[in-house]
């Protein structure tokens, strides 16, 4: 049998099945820790933390430079523009949203991110 997500080979009784695919250990794990971005206790926590300047990876500068240069942009055309893949996205926005320095928005039917105003 194979990972759904990451394609590997699941040793015979090791599978997980969630939300309707068969998964591998760690696919399933990543899925169920990956950073939820509407979360009070983590913006909490990360603006107690982080003071006045945050401690951000390069990813996390890359994409507030990007918003601020271009904002508000989609997903999309964040990720092309910085060649990163969807998840590496999704993964250091939850960061930037908890700590309130990027924000989601509604643009139509089209969500849209752009710098957290203050």
């Amino acid at each position: 049998m194979q990972c759904d997500k990451c394609s590997q080979s699941i040793p015979a009784g090791e599978a997980v099945a969630y939300q309707g695919q068969n998964l591998c250990e760690d696919c399933y794990l990543d899925l169920l820790a990956a950073p939820k971005v509407c979360d009070p206790w983590a913006v909490h926590a990360a603006k107690k933390e982080m003071g006045d300047k945050p401690e951000l990876t390069v990813i996390q500068e890359k994409i507030l430079a990007l918003l601020k240069r271009r904002g508000p942009l989609d997903m999309q055309q964040i990720c092309e523009a910085l060649n990163i893949s969807e998840q590496d996205f999704k993964d250091n926005f939850a960061a930037l949203r908890h700590m309130e320095l990027a924000r989601g928005l509604r643009k139509g039917d089209a969500v849209c991110y752009t710098l957290f105003e203050r």
